[in-house]
Formats: structure tokens, sequence, C-alpha cells
């Protein structure tokens, strides 16, 4: 193999899906905004709140149209670079993309059309319910999506076959309601939804700044408080909800977010600041808060989180099981009927992925020496201080936008948005979560390696043969691609936002409507 390929496919992967991710908070947070915001047009049937929605639907759109054409891509890169992988998990990980196509990216594509052509067409009732299940279509993609996503790092209701050499699914019921996917759904979501709300939060504290569509922007900015403290206060206590499943599902990943090396007498404590050391296996200049770890991921006062130290001996332990599972794999290969080499792997099956780890060191896993096992257990360590510094920088982002949003609600009832600092730091906040978002993405792709899918098929393994000139050629080209739509994107969207609410309800004077006083110069 060669592991340049494989980190280049690597490299392509993560930059298509981040691309893509830019799109995909957004869609998700913006289109139940609308659904909120068209149910107030339709209870008060004031026109004020027509042109609202209006509006941001047509942000929303531009979004989505980006959304879905970087979103193929990503669906045909597992086919051309980790064809491998594919074909040896393409029976589990394709059935929730495939029911994804099928359900719900059918249901928002056929109801977009409705949204935005079906205004004049269809009754304030109906148009509403267009609009809620082009969102209901859009979250379930998330879904369906995080689903797939959510069996790569818990592989459940599935085995590996060795009749056919690749795993199946066993019981596509634990697949669906398997809880690492659960927790990153609704964690998600509500990413996406603090996304949206920072977004029109922003845009609005622009029009409020600048003295133009105050009447629209002022509206805009209330429904994105409420429901961004909302989505805020969610996303802090779902994440709670993902550290708890990481206790049982993903343990290595927990110990490296905590930079965790020794096993600590339960309950843990959880590190705010610390520079962790991996050469001494140590995190220096540690601040702690005592108990708070044992809390949050084993939900007692006695449960143990487990060090890496102590992982990495038990992945060892899991290597020299899966030996044997993969030496009577290759016994059943010759002989289907061989009783001895069927109980040997069902005694084992479930280590068998990690004998897979040899396989970088040596052809034969069978043929690994002591000094290569321990090697292929301490690959099992993904890179510590990326994942302690992503986490803290993602869960500091995370507290902020709820004390963010507390001030807006204030805000939005005690001077009615006309505080020129707070609309400044709207307009500040912007991009902040999209940050958060990359970065908790980055943290829950990082944290699974060396695994494609944990504890079953290794990373280097799933890659297509390819050679570096061609990922290289594939590389440039995406990132030209994607390059011209970022700024057809943000030209659109610019446009759009400069454009402002094209049609006015009766009395709308672009200034300062409700008879509010024009914003002070400070």
């Amino acid at each position: 193999m060669d592991m340049a390929v494989i980190e280049l496919s690597r490299l392509q992967f993560a930059l298509t899906a981040m691309y893509h991710f830019l799109f995909v908070p957004l869609t998700l947070g913006l289109s139940f905004m609308l659904v909120i915001m068209e149910s107030i047009y339709v209870i008060t049937k004031r026109p004020i709140w027509r042109v609202i929605t209006r509006f941001w639907a047509r942000l929303f759109g531009i979004n989505f149209v980006l959304g879905v054409a970087t979103g193929l891509t990503m669906e045909f890169e597992f086919g051309t670079n980790w064809a491998y992988y594919a074909h040896y998990v393409g029976d589990i990980f394709g059935a929730p993309l495939a029911i994804e196509g099928l359900m719900a990216f059918f249901l928002e594509a056929t109801m977009i059309g409705l949204m935005f052509f079906g205004w004049d067409r269809l009754s304030r009732v109906q148009h509403l319910v267009v609009t809620f299940l082009v969102a209901l279509g859009s979250n379930l993609s998330a879904l369906w999506i995080l689903i797939a996503n959510g069996w790569m790092q818990n592989p459940v209701g599935a085995s590996f076959n060795p009749a056919t050499m690749r795993m199946e699914v066993t019981d596509f019921k634990d697949v669906l309601f398997n809880p690492v996917a659960q927790a990153k759904f609704v964690h998600t979501v509500s990413a996406g939804y603090v996304c949206a709300a920072t977004f029109v939060m922003g845009v609005s504290a622009i029009y409020l700044l600048r003295g133009k569509w105050t009447n629209v922007a002022r509206r805009s900015m209330m429904v994105a408080a409420a429901f961004g403290l909302a989505s805020s206060l969610s996303v802090v206590v779902l994440g709670d909800e993902s550290g708890y499943a990481l206790t049982d599902n993903q343990k290595m990943k927990l110990a490296s977010i905590e930079a965790m090396w020794k096993t600590e007498d339960a309950p843990a404590g959880l590190t705010l600041f610390g520079v962790p050391d991996v050469a001494a296996h140590k995190t220096r200049y540690a601040i702690q808060v005592p108990y708070v770890l044992g809390l949050i991921s084993t939900r007692s006062l006695s449960g143990e989180v487990t060090g890496i130290d102590d992982l990495v001996l038990r992945a060892d332990q899991r290597i020299s099981s899966g030996i044997i599972a993969y030496d009577a794999v290759q016994k059943l290969k010759a002989n289907r009927f061989d009783l001895s080499a069927r109980a040997a792997f069902e005694a084992h099956k479930a280590d068998i992925g990690f004998a897979l780890l040899l396989k970088r060191y040596v052809a034969d896993p069978r043929q690994a020496t002591n000094d290569q096992i321990l090697r292929a257990a301490a690959d099992t360590i993904p890179n510590v201080p990326v994942m302690f510094w992503l986490f803290r920088g993602m869960a500091g982002l995370g507290f902020g936008f709820i004390a963010y949003f507390a001030a807006a609600f204030w805000c939005a009832s005690a001077c009615h948005f006309s505080k020129r600092w707070f609309l400044r730091l709207a307009v500040v906040m912007m991009p902040l979560p999209w940050l958060a978002i990359e970065g908790g993405w980055v943290l829950a792709e990082i944290g699974r390696q060396p695994w494609a899918v944990d504890g079953v098929l290794p990373t280097f393994l799933g890659a297509s043969s390819l050679t570096v000139s061609q990922v290289w050629a594939t590389i440039i080209g995406f990132t030209a691609l994607y390059g011209t739509l970022a700024v057809i994107e943000v030209r659109l969207m610019i446009a759009s936002i400069r454009k402002g609410p094209i049609e006015h309800a009766p009395g709308e004077d672009h200034g300062f409507a409700d008879g509010l006083a024009p914003l002070p110069a400070e």
C-alpha cells in the first residue's frame, strides 16, 4: 500500500466534506425558521410576515442548491477513492444513504418547488404545510446520513461473513437506533439551528445599523433570538449526551479528548486547561474540576473512565485475539466445513478488525512479531493534542452562544435591538457557528482514527488503488471547482442581502417602523 495515497484520499474527502458542511447547517436551521415565520403569517395574516418569510426563503434556496451540488460529489467519492471500503461495508453503509435519497431528498426536492412557486397558487395553510415538508425533508436527510456515519463510529447490527469476506447486516433495527447515531443527529441539527439563528441575527443587524428594512429586521431578530437561545441550550445538553455515548462505544476518543493517559479513580475530573505531552504520556499544567468528567460520562460517582495507556493494552489483547479469528477465516476459505476453524472464528470474530491493523506492517497478520503488534496497538491512539484543543474550542463557543442569545433575548424586550454595540456584536458572531461546527466534524472524524469503521476496518485498507498523481489531480480539480462555486455562492448571497425584501407590506417605509426611534450614534 502507498500511505501517500491514503493520506491524500483522506485530505480530499475532508476538503469536500468540510466544504459541503458549510451549507448543510444553514439549510437545516433556516428551514424550520421559515416554518416559524410562516406560521406567524398564517396566524396573524399580517403581510409583513409573508415578506419576511419570502426574503429568508430566497437565501435558503441559494444555500440549498449549493448543498445539493456538493453533497452529490461526496457520495461518488466512496466509489472512486474508497472502493474497498464500499465493497467491505457497502451492504450496511449504503442502506441509510439509499433511504435518504428515496425518502428525504425526493421529499424536499419536490416540495421546494412548490414552496417557491406556490405562494399565489396555494392557500396560506397549504403553503405552510409545504414549507414544513421541506424542513422535514432537510432534517430527515441529516438523520439518515448521520445514521450511516454513526454506524462508522459504532458498528452495531452487523457482522463479518467469512463466506463473502464482507460485513453484512444482521439487525437493521440496531443500525437505525444506534445510540451514537441518535446522539449525533440531535446534536448536529441543534448546531445547525444555532448557525441559522446567528446568520439571521447578523444580517438583520446589518440592516438595523444601516437603517434599512427595520420592520423586517427587528421581527426577524426576535424570532432568531428565541430560536437561537433554545437551540444553543440544546446543543450543550445534547453534547453532554454525546459524551455519555462515548463512554460505552468510543472509549479511546473520550480519553483522547481529555488527554487522560492514566485511568483515574472514579469519578474522574474534567480538565479545563492543560498541555498534552504525547512523548511523556502526561498532561502538563493541568487545571481540573473534580468529579465532573465521571458524572458526565458515566452518570455516576463510581463509573470508571479508562485512560489511553490501558486502552492500548486492551487493543494489544484484541489484536492477538483477532489474529486467531484471521487464521480461522483463512482455514474456512480453504474448507468451509472445518468445524474447529468455525468455532475459533465465532469465539474471536469481534476482534478480527484489530488483526487487520497489522497489515500496515506485514502482509499476513499471522506472521506479525510482538513489536509489530505493539506498534499496531499504539496506532489506535488518535491525535491527542488536536482532539484536546478542538473540543475545548468547540465547548467554549457553545457556552458563548448561550450567553449571546440570552443577551439577544434581553435586548429584544428591553431595547428592541437599538443598542449599536449589540448589533455590531451580532455581525461579528456570524462566522463563529461555522467554526464550531467544522471543528466538531473534525473532532469526530479524527477521533475515530485509525479506523474507517471503528474496530472493523482500518482507514488505510479502505482506499482505492490509485496513484498519487491521480489523487492530486482530483484534489486540484475539486479545489478549483469548489472555489468557483464559493465565489458564486457568496456573491449571490451578498447580492440578495443588499437587495433586501423586494416586496413590502402596507406601511413599510424602509425606515424606522412601529414608532421606534432611529438608532443612536452610540
